[in-house]
């Protein structure tokens, strides 16, 4: 074993070893990404030096003969015990006495806590950049730029399950604190924007908990299952099978400054004519939620969103100061949970989803892509921003019937939809109080936080993983990764050793 003097004389020979490449680089002007890479070499080989040195001045933990430990003297061990560390610059062994009331039973490391080393081998700095890495791309290629920028081998199932304890404690942090108030400046509008995005799964929640199928569940697998047998009959055909999904609730919650805008406007924007710079939402958050089973009881996904989302509106407004509104699609079940959730907030329905409808009814009296169809949607979408969801509706059904039977159900089937939602459709009242009427918000968190890191060529998720996977990337979308971090090193050191170190 190396003296503290001759560790410190290899890394005042390495340093030397680098300053004097430095020199010899810039006299035959070398290409100055090679030394880069080379210098990045050597700093890491400098770095793991340097941390070997510091393991060796700090000792091995001897406190004594004896150590009193919950109210028991154990004794020291005459044998040092060996611990792996496995840092950014490579893995160490840290030796350190242990004492326990005698050999083979559990030992208590007093250098342990003295370092605040982690539960697990590796370092909370190795921990943080690989699951940085993770949140954003896949597993497989984490784990080799991992090995290509720092010469480390971890594994696929470490990086797994390192992603799944930050996903839990990131889960726990958030329901311990709740939410605290913003002390940064917030906008006037306070929105709340949530809907729900399908997970690739492998298999149900309810094979994974050891629970009965749901009877839509059961119905859905006798018909996959029928379905299966008429194709082993005949040759299989490329895209056969449909994907296990299962949904994960995403919430938005932001404000956003008023902007006040004419259906002229809109129109303008929308064909790309020209368009005055919109507020941007301030302090938006994202998180998601999936249904699971807790201790055998069911935990409805949506209900848990919305309750979340609650806590938020309730710590970022706790007087109701601000103009709350609830910006989402048109499905049934969101907005009986918005009535419960935010009875007093201003409902509305995504411009973009109403006005898909009208496509539905363009088709039935013209040809698809068609300029008359184009018209045909211009001339009613302004209708719909004016307001005038009534003159549509009778329209409507004054043309119904001109159509034959398939198109009238179609037809029927938007005024429906209309009628269903006249009173979460008052986009005229909405523009003129500057309230937002697109839910691009929350569309893009769907895409951003699920489609671009959960539904990649061939990926199929465990719930305990899909879970972990959106806590974790939605703390990294939210901008709290450094906070959750601290906080997930300050909880373990607790549990550990009674203390943060």
């Amino acid at each position: 074993m190396m003296t503290p003097e001759q560790k410190c004389r290899k890394s005042f020979d390495l340093f030397a070893q680098l300053s004097q490449m430095v020199d010899e680089k810039a006299s035959s002007s070398e290409r100055i990404d090679i030394v880069e890479r080379e210098l990045f070499t050597g700093l890491l080989q400098l770095g793991r030096n340097l941390l070997e040195e510091f393991l060796v001045q700090v000792g091995d933990g001897d406190v004594g003969e004896s150590l009193e430990h919950e109210d028991r003297t154990l004794k020291r061990l005459d044998k040092l015990s060996l611990r792996m560390y496995r840092s950014i610059f490579g893995s160490l062994k840290v030796r350190r006495r242990v004492y326990a009331v005698r050999e083979r039973q559990t030992t208590v490391a007093p250098l342990d806590a003295k370092l605040g080393l982690p539960e697990r081998e590796h370092s909370y700095v190795l921990q943080d950049f690989m699951q940085r890495f993770c949140v954003n791309n896949a597993f497989d290629e984490s784990i080799e730029s991992l090995e290509e920028l720092f010469g480390l081998s971890v594994s696929k199932r470490t990086a797994e399950q390192l992603n799944q304890d930050f996903g839990e404690a990131i889960g726990r942090i958030r329901d311990d604190q709740k939410r605290k108030d913003f002390d940064h400046q917030e906008a006037e509008i306070l929105a709340v924007s949530i809907d729900g995005k399908g997970v690739p799964m492998r298999g149900t929640v309810e094979q994974k908990r050891g629970q009965p199928e749901t009877s839509m569940q059961k119905h859905l697998r006798k018909r996959k299952e029928a379905k299966a047998a008429v194709r082993s009959k005949r040759r299989r055909y490329a895209g056969h099978g449909k994907l296990q999904k299962q949904m994960a609730w995403i919430s938005a919650v932001f404000t956003i400054d008023a902007a006040r805008r004419t259906p002229n406007d809109i129109l303008d924007e929308m064909a790309n004519v020209g368009s005055t710079p919109r507020p941007k939402p301030v302090n938006k958050r994202i998180e998601a939620k999936m249904t699971d089973y807790i201790e055998g009881e069911k935990v409805n996904g949506q209900h848990m969103i919305f309750k979340d989302a609650a806590a938020q509106v309730a710590a970022r407004d706790p007087e109701s100061l601000k103009t709350l509104i609830c910006l989402m699609d048109g499905q049934c079940s969101l907005w009986g949970l918005q009535a419960a959730y935010f009875p007093n907030a201003i409902p509305i329905l995504d411009i973009f989803h109403a006005s898909e409808r009208l496509w539905k009814a363009a088709y039935c009296f013209h040809k698809e892509n068609s300029l008359e169809a184009d018209k045909f949607v211009g001339s009613y979408l302004r209708l719909l921003l004016e307001g005038k969801v009534d003159s549509i509706i009778r329209s409507f059904r004054a043309r119904l019937s001109k159509l034959q039977a398939r198109k009238r159900e179609t037809l029927q089937a938007v005024i429906r939809y209309y009628n269903n939602n006249r009173e979460i459709m008052k986009y005229n009242e909405y523009l003129a109080n500057g309230y937002p009427i697109a839910s691009g918000v929350i569309e893009g968190a769907c895409r951003h936080l699920v489609n671009d890191r959960m539904e990649r060529t061939g990926m199929r998720w465990q719930i305990d993983g899909a879970k972990a996977m959106l806590n974790t990337r939605s703390a990294y979308i939210n901008g709290e990764w450094d906070s959750m971090i601290q906080e997930r090193i300050k909880r373990e050191q607790e549990r550990l050793y009674g203390q943060a170190v």
